[in-house]
């Protein structure tokens, strides 16, 4: 056990006995890149927990003063916030399952060759990634459509994604040939080739899609704020209306529900922390355990081998 330290001292010893001064500047470099992205939501986790008027004061830097619960009591004690978490994960869950499915059914399509008016279908998608017909047309249609003030309006438009569909697109066309003629010999139709031998060998791209869609879906506000009423509002919407109901400062928060004297504890700055940190809170916890996929994805199709 002795023998082993002493060699993995000395490999340290002699890692940074190699290190250039570039190497220690770009180490500082990226240490002081970390502290500029990770610190505003260390701080925005102290003030969540922080006593309101005192957060007023300023000079919150490194934990709270004053510690406090009664912020995230203020936030859960809110029957909107619920009702919204219930709406977002629905609107991720159902989202993310259905995008992944028809983008993908779309792409097992276009990839192949034999595809009447393929490049027909390629140029047009790629039109639909740099030119979208703008806020009012797309805002009509929905209304025309019957999706308005309704939770569809969250999963129908989002069902289809062309550059989801590029990523698809290079990826199945590694799938060996092999594959689809052996099931078409023993009868399979397209269908039965996509679902049953199509899917189950694409995982890392369905994986890297569905990221993609779920953070999409999860992080969304602007749709629910035009298209939908308040009772079918995101967690992403409601946290963009208390910044802007609560924008003009750090006075009292004015709330009917909650005792006075704890109404003295709160502060519209205080509060709005601490929904930032409900609401953002799941997605920062999983999002490391899924980063990968994102890098999978970037990649899927420009390499053959």
């Amino acid at each position: 056990m002795d023998t082993f330290a002493k060699i993995k001292k000395q490999a340290y010893r002699s890692r940074w006995d190699k290190m250039t001064v570039f190497d220690l500047l770009l180490v500082l470099f990226m240490l002081i890149i970390c502290f500029i992205t990770l610190y505003p939501f260390y701080h925005t986790l102290i003030v969540s927990f922080n006593s309101g008027p005192d957060t007023a004061k300023g000079g919150i830097w490194i934990w709270p003063r004053v510690f406090t619960t009664d912020n995230y009591r203020r936030v859960f004690t809110d029957s909107n916030i619920f009702r919204a978490y219930q709406i977002t994960i629905m609107r991720t869950f159902i989202g993310t399952l259905i995008s992944v499915f028809f983008t993908a059914a779309f792409a097992y399509g276009i990839s192949k060759k034999e595809l009447f008016g393929r490049n027909a279908y390629l140029v047009i998608g790629v039109i639909t990634m740099f030119f979208s017909g703008g806020l009012i047309p797309t805002y009509l249609l929905m209304h025309w459509l019957g999706l308005t003030n309704t939770f569809w309006v969250y999963i129908f438009p989002t069902m289809f994604n062309f550059w989801n569909v590029i990523i698809f697109q290079g990826f199945f066309r590694e799938i060996p040939v092999e594959l689809s003629e052996s099931a078409q010999l023993d009868g399979a139709n397209e269908l039965n080739i996509f679902i049953r031998i199509i899917i189950p060998v694409s995982t890392p791209a369905l994986a890297c899609i569905a990221l993609f869609n779920g953070v999409g879906h999860w992080n969304a506000w602007f749709d629910a704020y035009i298209y939908n009423k308040v009772h079918l509002q995101t967690l992403q919407t409601l946290l963009m209306r208390l910044i802007l109901n609560n924008n003009t400062g750090s006075g009292p928060v004015n709330l009917t529900s909650i005792m006075e004297q704890q109404v003295r504890t709160l502060t519209s700055e205080s509060v709005r922390a601490a929904t930032v940190m409900v609401a953002v809170g799941p997605i920062i916890a999983i999002y490391p355990f899924l980063q990968k996929y994102f890098v999978k994805g970037i990649i899927i199709g420009s390499v053959k081998g």
